[in-house]
């Protein structure tokens, strides 16, 4: 079949990976996939393996959320009536035209899927959660006129029932790893040694994800400093955002701390997960977490708050489950004792793999979603009326 997707490719983030991993095992599948997405010119040509790409218009884009220029829905409007796929798939990129693709969609005769990836706390512990929660009451009267809608777990589900979107409309389908590609390193290779031998450690944590408020950063850097973890401790922050220049000025190596930055490098990501002893996600809010999900395929001991749906991954000692309140204080006491206990860390670092392998592969996820893709095509269609 033919997908028109509307994703992001840039800035990195989250919905840049699931994005890429999921138009890439489409159309490993035999799948033709055009894919749309916001870029400063038109430019036509092969984007990732097997897809075509047109470039939308912006005005503004960042990680978090894009304002397309007024020529954009035109543009939208006439890609898709030039290459008339069987059905439109947007991974939500928040901006306007995510608003207006259920009329788009309509009018052109075309089914409509939305991966709605926006971060939540059902529980509403904390002032960033409540705004996400704003963000879903905006988003559910949109969400309720699209065929379906693709989410991360129940308790997310539940909340967009709330907010009136039918739960007929809503499918559940987790996000996956490529658990070939992310997996723990071959017992007889280098990685995990090399890795310690670049930061001089011991035992090397990592955090990987935006260096922005929502992520709680400073709460983990806080408790780090606080829990006086030794030089033969490092902890690894891999990832790029707003608070990133100021955190750096309070927390360095002096307290075994190493900025990597954004690593584009996917090879290099992989090494740094398979090589370390503790992932470490002290998140505000959430969706479900890639970042999260690839170091438990890589075999590491994984702790991370119960936002999003990244409690329900880690429950029944797949991993260490955080509230969301109080992080550093969790973390100064949880982080000796993650460091000086190896069998438990082995121990979490086993059960984070299984859990991945059964329900968390890449080839699983596309399962569902070819199986949501063909259930949609089945359905009548409404004659169309066309788009001015």
């Amino acid at each position: 079949m033919h997908i028109a997707w509307l994703g992001k490719k840039t800035p990195f983030c989250g919905n840049v990976t699931y994005s890429r991993e999921v138009t890439n095992a489409l159309s490993k599948r035999g799948h033709q996939v055009s894919f749309l997405h916001f870029a400063l010119a038109e430019q036509e040509g092969e984007i990732w393996p097997g897809c075509s790409e047109v470039s939308l218009p912006f005005l503004y884009k960042s990680q978090v959320y894009t304002i397309p220029t007024l020529k954009a829905r035109k543009i939208l409007v006439r890609s898709l009536k030039k290459r008339k796929p069987d059905l439109v798939h947007a991974s939500l990129t928040l901006s306007p035209l995510d608003f207006l693709l259920p009329e788009i969609c309509d009018e052109l005769n075309l089914p409509l899927v939305a991966t709605f990836h926006t971060p939540f706390d059902g529980k509403i512990r904390n002032l960033k959660s409540g705004t996400q929660l704003l963000s879903y009451q905006l988003y559910a009267p949109f969400l309720a006129k699209y065929d379906q809608v693709i989410i991360f777990s129940q308790v997310q589900r539940e909340l967009l029932k709330k907010l009136g979107v039918e739960k007929e409309r809503v499918t559940v389908i987790p996000n996956g790893v490529d658990a070939q590609k992310y997996c723990p390193a071959p017992a007889n290779s280098p990685v995990f040694h090399q890795l310690r031998a670049e930061f001089n450690a011991e035992h090397i944590f990592v955090y990987q994800g935006r260096i922005a408020t929502e992520k709680n950063v400073e709460a983990l850097l806080r408790a780090w400093k606080q829990a006086d973890m030794g030089m033969g401790c490092k902890l690894l922050i891999v990832g790029d955002g707003p608070l990133k220049p100021s955190l750096e000025q309070f927390y360095g190596e002096e307290q075994g701390i190493i900025w990597l930055g954004a690593i584009t490098d996917e090879n290099r990501r992989i090494e740094i997960l398979q090589g370390a002893d503790v992932f470490i996600l002290p998140s505000l809010v959430e969706g479900l977490s890639l970042s999260l999900l690839e170091a438990m395929a890589c075999g590491a001991a994984c702790v991370a708050t119960d936002a999003g749906a990244d409690g329900e991954v880690l429950e029944k000692e797949a991993g260490v489950v955080l509230n969301t309140q109080g992080v550093a204080g969790q973390l100064r006491t949880l982080l000796p004792q993650l460091r000086d206990h190896q069998v438990w860390r082995k121990i979490l670092a086993e059960n984070a793999r299984k859990r991945i392998e059964q329900r968390y592969t890449l080839d699983d996820n596309i399962d569902a979603v070819e199986k949501l893709y063909l259930n949609l095509l089945k359905l009548p269609k409404p004659i169309a009326t066309g788009v001015a």
